[in-house]
């Protein structure tokens, strides 16, 4: 969600350029045709693309707003050979096939600021993306997938009580509610149930951790050179069992907050394993690696989201809290990965 009066999209100090760079940036978006409704919850992320407009135009020279409604659409950019593509959009629909954007503008040699299909597909099936980290020697919880009926038997699953449960697929924390810590067989089979039918989706089942939870946002330019890992903990409000889980609710009411990580053996600790599950899943210039600490406060990945949202979300606070940068300082330093990147991380 863009809000336009929060503070960190306040652009009142911009830094204006007396020169601006001879660099062109396409910033791609989709029509808002309601026939693509019944695959939306995957096309992308929206993006305030007049704000970012506005942004990236104080520094580079030549910035427009493309709208992307068909095969023809594509080719005419491809032929416009821009710089830059900045775009929230992983893949269009034309005449009932899937167009990953990534990976076209990669096939024809144009850089874009996002992650391309395999590492996205990795990141949507977070049974995937645990697998992956886990062969990278990432801490993980113990997990399984399941849907209605396939565990019929408390002795028949494979991880002990207490669990937590959440769709295999899918974002925001949609499916997640206070019925995702589970302490027994029954809750267990009701909370799957749920699941399957309220969000069509398998279940991803793990151990509970009941310790601090962060996300670390990651920024790397285009020849893999990390330039920024910013760690944030986020504390969740109780929820109606005194559980602290970000569910669908508190990211939607804004019902947690966000604050900077003081320690600095856990702040290095939540770089390695954000730096690590990243390069693992093939993330690329941006990413934002959610981690959580058991009982007794060991780390572990949660999930991967190579695709963060752009607004006033746990990315772009990170750079206010760690860096102390504005809303458009972010956004042009993501457009600088894209293109070309001088600085080297220090962690």
């Amino acid at each position: 969600m863009i809000v336009q009066n929060d503070s960190l999209l306040d652009t009142s100090n911009s830094t204006y350029l007396e020169k601006k760079i001879d660099k062109k940036i396409e910033i791609v978006i989709i029509p808002p045709i309601q026939d693509l409704a019944v695959n939306r919850k995957n096309v992308g992320i929206e993006l305030n693309e007049n704000l970012i407009l506005e942004i990236l135009s104080k520094k580079y020279e030549h910035v427009i707003i493309t709208v992307i409604a068909s095969d023809n659409d594509l080719k005419a950019l491809v032929k416009r050979k821009p710089d830059l593509v900045f775009s929230g959009v992983k893949y269009f629909y034309f005449d009932d096939k899937e167009v990953w954007l990534s990976d076209y503008l990669r096939k024809n040699n144009i850089d874009y600021i996002t992650s391309n299909k395999e590492a996205l597909s990795n990141e949507y099936f977070k049974d995937n993306a645990k697998t992956i980290v886990k062969n990278a020697n990432v801490n993980t919880a113990k997990f399984f997938t399941t849907q209605p009926d396939e565990h019929p038997t408390e002795s028949s699953l494979p991880v002990t009580f207490p669990l937590f449960l959440k769709p295999v697929i899918g974002g925001d924390s949609r499916g997640i509610n206070a019925e995702s810590v589970v302490f027994d067989f029954k809750k267990y089979q009701a909370k799957v149930l749920d699941i399957y039918e309220t969000q069509q989706s398998r279940t991803l089942v793990e151990n509970y951790l009941s310790g601090k939870e962060y996300s670390v946002s990651i920024v790397e330019n285009k020849s893999k050179n990390i330039l920024m890992i910013l760690p944030v903990e986020i504390i969740a409000a109780k929820n109606k069992n005194g559980h602290r889980i970000l569910d669908y609710d508190a990211k939607k009411n804004d019902l947690e907050e966000v604050i900077a990580v003081v320690d600095k053996k856990i702040k290095k600790e939540l770089c390695n394993i954000a730096l690590n599950s990243f390069m693992a899943l093939g993330g690329k210039t941006i990413g934002r690696i959610d981690i959580k600490t058991s009982y007794n406060g060991i780390l572990h990945f949660i999930e991967a989201n190579l695709m963060p949202g752009l607004g006033s979300g746990y990315f772009s606070r990170s750079f206010m809290l760690n860096e102390n940068m504005t809303y458009e300082q972010m956004i042009l330093k993501i457009a600088d990965a894209g293109m070309i990147i001088k600085e080297e991380v220090e962690i």
